[in-house]
């Protein structure tokens, strides 16, 4: 086959699952990278995507879908090796990426000397200076080419995940190429729905995160929002103070606009006093420059000056103290980071003063994996006690622990819809543990029997 008549598929991540996301595209003579994720439970060199299958400076552009450390994260390492790729994104990308990556040299840092782990950090906050300016922003729905002779279109689509997020459309020689990334296909309280383009795909590279469950029947968001105003509302008429553990970009600013609007609404008492921490603020801060521009509801709405009184947890910290300086009282909201209070940050610190009183609760609004503190916790809501520290005593668990469900990931219905609208000759089944891609394959198989639906193998070559 000739060169210029290649089209193929190549998953670059170590396993199925989710986490380190990265492929290849081959379209004609141009080789393309989409995203250039870490894997957030493996240490190490290890947590980068299979780099070892990419011959030095053979890549002729590299596309960020969004910010998000498991799609972004190796960016560093990846122009390190192949120092000629455009690198596109979108610019609330850029800025988001820039803040998510230097945070990640600090924590690598850290886990370099208190967990031994001698690689890392993987990257240096010069490297991302230095290759920051190369980084080209580029706007949804505004077609551009790259490639040999600029032979690929490439066309950006708001995917209504988190700020700045898209999908992406590739065309090359009158075939179609749909990358959804991560997606959103409902509106959010922050984010828009995606806008997704539904014909003239040839190839569909869909996310199947949450695959392995259904919605549950009476779901609303609306119905959400109520329940966690009535559990915010007991914790504090009891004299009690909320710990709602959030991830800083996204979830945060999605958290902290329900609060303002419950607060609005007369839901919740306007004077709770809302204490934000960790890498939040820094997040809060990007998502207020692009208020007015972003594919968002509330455009103009900016938290941080004047929108909400939120407290700005200091960053200062006692040696050992990982609460920082928050102060703990009775009839608080804390939106701490992280989302699954993993170790060393400033939600799971907090915890110790949450958990032994039964006037407190805990309100997790997003997912935290099985094995994360987070979903241990979860787990454990109705023992006698919790381990939260590895080197500590076990802590009585006397608080109120509920969950929420705020997912940015579009419903398995919802993604298999649009895979019906589609109707894509080949679908190409990634981002998701094993259940979820089973579900997409078995479920796709039937609607679309004339289509090809593919699990990829790591380091397979697929051709389409």
């Amino acid at each position: 086959m000739p060169e210029t008549d290649l089209f193929t598929f190549q998953s670059l991540t170590r396993a199925t699952d989710i986490g380190a996301n990265c492929y290849l595209l081959q379209m004609g003579s141009s080789r393309i990278i989409l995203d250039a994720g870490t894997h957030p439970k493996r240490e190490g060199a290890d947590n980068l995507p299979d780099f070892e299958q990419l011959p030095y400076d053979s890549i002729d552009a590299i596309i960020i879908s969004h910010s998000h450390l498991d799609h972004a994260g190796a960016l560093p390492v990846l122009v390190r090796c192949q120092p000629s790729a455009k690198v596109f994104m979108t610019e609330e990308t850029i800025e988001l990426v820039d803040s998510m990556l230097h945070n990640s040299v600090n924590v690598m840092t850290s886990q370099r000397d208190e967990l031994d782990i001698p690689e890392f950090p993987l990257f240096t906050h010069s490297e991302i200076n230095a290759t920051k300016s190369d980084w080209l922003a580029r706007r949804a729905n505004q077609p551009f080419t790259f490639g040999k002779n600029q032979e690929i279109s490439c066309e950006f689509f708001p995917a209504g995940h988190i700020l700045g997020s898209i999908g992406v459309r590739l065309e090359f020689n009158g075939k179609s190429v749909f990358y959804t990334g991560d997606v959103h296909f409902e509106n959010q309280t922050l984010s828009k729905a995606a806008a997704f383009p539904n014909d003239n795909i040839d190839v569909l590279i869909t996310e199947t995160t949450r695959g392995a469950a259904p919605r549950r029947a009476d779901y609303t968001r609306q119905g959400e929002i109520d329940r966690l105003a009535d559990a915010i509302r007991t914790t504090i008429d009891r004299g009690g103070s909320t710990l709602i553990p959030l991830f800083a970009l996204g979830k945060s600013q999605e958290l902290l606009l329900i609060l303002h609007e419950l607060k609005k609404s007369g839901q919740l008492d306007d004077n709770i006093p809302v204490y934000v921490g960790g890498l939040t603020t820094k997040m809060t801060v990007t998502h207020d420059r692009f208020a007015d521009t972003a594919h968002r509801n509330h455009l103009g709405f900016r938290f941080l000056t004047g929108g909400m009184d939120l407290i700005i947890a200091s960053k200062k910290r006692k040696k050992k103290d990982k609460n920082r300086s928050i102060p703990y009282d009775s009839g608080r909201i804390y939106a701490l980071s992280s989302g699954m209070m993993t170790a060393n940050t400033v939600s799971h610190g907090f915890a110790r003063h949450i958990l032994p009183n039964e006037r407190n609760s805990i309100l997790f609004v997003g997912y935290a994996a099985p094995d994360s503190p987070g979903g241990l916790l979860l787990k454990a809501r109705d023992a006698d006690e919790f381990q939260l520290d590895e080197e500590g005593a076990p802590i009585p668990l006397r608080c109120q622990i509920e969950q929420f469900d705020f997912s940015a990931h579009a419903t398995r219905d919802e993604l298999r819809d649009y895979a019906r609208k589609t109707a894509a000759p080949h679908v190409i089944l990634v981002h998701g543990d094993e259940p979820a891609r089973l579900w997409f394959h078995e479920t796709l198989s039937a609607d679309l029997p004339d289509s090809t639906i593919t699990i990829p193998a790591p380091g397979d070559v697929i051709s389409m």
